[in-house]
């Protein structure tokens, strides 16, 4: 059994940092998915690609898995850069602007 351990991104639908804090163990497929020849669904006999263990830190993830015996790997996560505007939401409607702002 292989897996890997990564701190999830936030999805594109999310503004703020929820469920992205925690460290995700999660199993590697050991085999392929196959297609279902009367309804098209796939499916797959591999029960432990539905497992994903949550843990506060990595290196719980990491001694969880040296404890049971589960060969891993452990992706960084990619630092997030800062959004933040000097003036913010509020300086579009300041009324020292050089420009009209309209729509």
């Amino acid at each position: 059994m292989r897996a890997r351990i990564y701190k999830p991104a936030r999805n594109a639908m999310q503004s703020g940092n929820s469920k992205t804090k925690s460290w995700v163990l999660e199993f590697s497929p050991s085999q392929a998915r196959q297609i279902d020849p009367l309804m098209g669904w796939t499916s797959s006999g591999d029960m432990d690609a539905q497992v994903k263990l949550r843990f506060d830190d990595q290196a719980a993830a990491e001694a969880y898995a040296r404890a049971h015996g589960i060969e891993y790997n452990v992706i960084a996560p990619k630092p997030r850069r800062a959004n933040l505007r000097p003036g913010g939401y509020g300086d579009n409607f300041a009324t020292n602007r050089r420009q009209v702002w309209t729509h």
